[in-house]
């Protein structure tokens, strides 16, 4: 496949609209944001090996291409508006790259998020994403608003993808075929195709002070809301909910899967303590299941007090890649 022909291919998925004056074809984009609104910019890498084990299937990578970028757009509150993909392969793979749009346009279509440029080049399996959404002036939710009495807040399960990856290493669980056990199943698809909660993150617009998307570890990136806030936080893990997917693996790790496994790309909040039904509505109303696990307090960092109200140390709070 020529390069031409690679681009054209990806662009057979993309269907007009009225904010793309001017998409994939050009030099650079035309865009039209709506009248009032801010842009939010979001960019990240997938790196074979890295951020994915290379044998997973073209589809699956191309939906967590998408889907990580899609997180922080949530966890601003904003809303996805267009996206640029940049390729870089190994070889011309027409079935390959068939593969990956499927997954990437799958939810691309189900967040109307059009792909309006990028870029393809050979070189080791590197797929990057530029997400573009827009927030009305004011409204977005940022990582330097949490407030001392806070509660802090997160979506879904953390903890699941880790746990597929720790038994992916251990080959006790597939990547390519669907795994026999209904509950092991769960947790692959928490690695191979996570769910960013856009919807979750418009809804808490107004109720929320502080927002991450958890990528590297509940307790990493919580830090990186007391760290731009200036204050601390402190978490208990008898708050933390333990999906039944998660007890099935009865691995001594679970705890530390939970808050330093990453992965995840749930939402971490801070809301006042008298919003706390209103959040619960906002995220009912989002269809996604949330749990108050902690609160902000004065000081540094974050503090996990275990079951019996000790501090317990996690033995990593989250993943580095320099680390």
């Amino acid at each position: 496949m020529a390069e031409f022909a690679l681009i054209e291919r990806l662009r057979r998925h993309v269907r007009g609209r009225a904010d793309v004056a001017l998409g994939i074809g050009d030099d650079a984009a035309l865009l039209q944001p709506p009248a009032g609104e801010q842009l939010a910019i979001t960019a990240d890498t997938l790196n074979a090996g890295v951020h994915f084990p290379a044998e997973t299937a073209a589809a699956d990578i191309g939906w967590k291409t998408l889907a990580v970028n899609l997180s922080d757009l949530a966890a601003m509150g904003a809303q996805p508006r267009w996206c640029t993909l940049s390729l870089s392969l190994p070889a011309d793979d027409p079935s390959w790259l068939e593969g990956f749009a499927e997954g990437f346009f799958a939810l691309a279509d189900r967040h109307d998020i059009a792909l309006v440029g990028g870029d393809t080049t050979r070189g080791p399996l590197s797929l990057s994403v530029t997400a573009i959404g827009t927030v009305p002036m004011g409204a977005a939710l940022r990582r330097d608003a949490a407030r001392i009495g806070d509660e802090v807040w997160v979506t879904g399960m953390p903890g699941e993808a880790a746990a597929a990856l720790a038994l992916w290493q251990a080959s006790e669980l597939p990547i390519t075929v669907s795994a026999n056990d209904g509950l092991r199943e769960t947790l692959r698809q928490r690695l191979l195709r996570p769910t960013p909660r856009i919807e979750a993150g418009l809804r808490l617009r107004g109720l929320a002070h502080a927002c991450v998307d958890i990528s590297d570890g509940l307790v990493s990136d919580l830090g990186h809301i007391c760290a731009r806030s200036g204050v601390g936080a402190r978490l208990a893990l008898a708050q933390l909910p333990i999906s039944a997917a998660l007890r099935s693996t009865a691995d001594a790790r679970i705890r530390q899967w939970q808050v330093g496994g990453g992965d995840d790309y749930e939402l971490c909040f801070t809301a006042p303590r008298h919003q706390h039904e209103a959040v619960r509505d906002a995220l009912a109303f989002a269809a996604v299941e949330g749990y108050c696990i902690g609160q902000i307090e004065a000081g540094q960092g974050v503090r996990v007090l275990d079951e019996a109200g000790c501090e317990w140390q996690p033995s990593r709070p989250g993943y580095q890649h320099f680390g």
